[in-house]
């Protein structure tokens, strides 16, 4: 059975956009037999990273820190596949850029090359093959969320695993106002932790679906636009 740890990285946790998305994610991986733990990364207290490298060289494999990494360190190793919820925000929740920043024990500094770049992997005691993005975000276009793509996706290249690719919710929260499009694009989230799950990737086509637009581009700016306004008036 495979096992996947997703970890919620929204500052909103429960109340997000990002968990609505999560939530049905995680629903079609449970119907594809696979076991899921969420985590919320707001809820536990993690310091930044030293950067001294004491877990490479000198203690192996661990973390000279004593915070509550330690207590996500084991499901970290157990977990087949790591899925990591996170919405853009500026460039992201500095939450999980803590934890994520932590996850330097669990790397193995044996160093190959390849695909012109220099690569680390896991230990061989983190069973983690395949590394899901899952992403919401306020503004129109989902090329606003690239930055966080390309970082899950190196990170999932510098420890050797599989980047399975990113499911991607632009301005998530209009959704509300668009129901019948709105059902469409969470049955095809549900499709994608399905598909993750039975074919060991995420259709094109699924993908697709879920980041439609809603509204035109110019439309949600102008409400934007409108509603700052509208905010600076009431305050000056």
């Amino acid at each position: 059975m495979t096992r996947v740890l997703a970890i919620n990285g929204s500052a909103r946790m429960e109340k997000g956009h990002t968990q609505k998305i999560l939530s049905v994610f995680i629903e079609g991986m449970k119907e594809a037999n696979a076991t899921v733990e969420t985590i919320f990364a707001k809820r536990f207290k993690i310091r930044p990273c030293l950067g001294d490298f004491q877990c490479w060289y000198d203690k192996v494999g661990k973390c000279i820190q004593n915070d509550d990494m330690e207590k996500l360190y084991p499901k970290l190793r157990e977990a087949d596949i790591l899925v990591l919820a996170i919405p853009i925000y500026f460039p992201f929740p500095g939450e999980v850029q803590n934890l994520l920043n932590r996850l330097m024990p669990l790397v193995e500094p044996v160093l190959e090359f390849h695909d012109g770049r220099t690569r680390a992997k896991f230990h061989d005691d983190v069973k983690i093959s395949k590394i899901v993005l899952v992403s919401t975000g306020g503004w129109w276009e989902k090329e606003n969320m690239e930055i966080l793509v390309h970082f899950v996706e190196h990170m999932a290249r510098d420890s050797n695993v599989e980047f399975s690719g990113a499911v991607l919710r632009p301005h998530a929260f209009l959704m509300d106002e668009y129901k019948e499009k709105a059902d469409e694009i969470l049955t095809a989230v549900k499709n994608a932790g399905t598909q993750l799950i039975k074919e060991g990737k995420m259709s094109k086509d699924t993908l697709e679906v879920i980041s439609q637009p809603l509204q035109s581009e110019k439309d949600l700016r102008d409400w934007y636009n409108k509603a700052y306004q509208k905010a600076k008036e009431s305050s000056s």
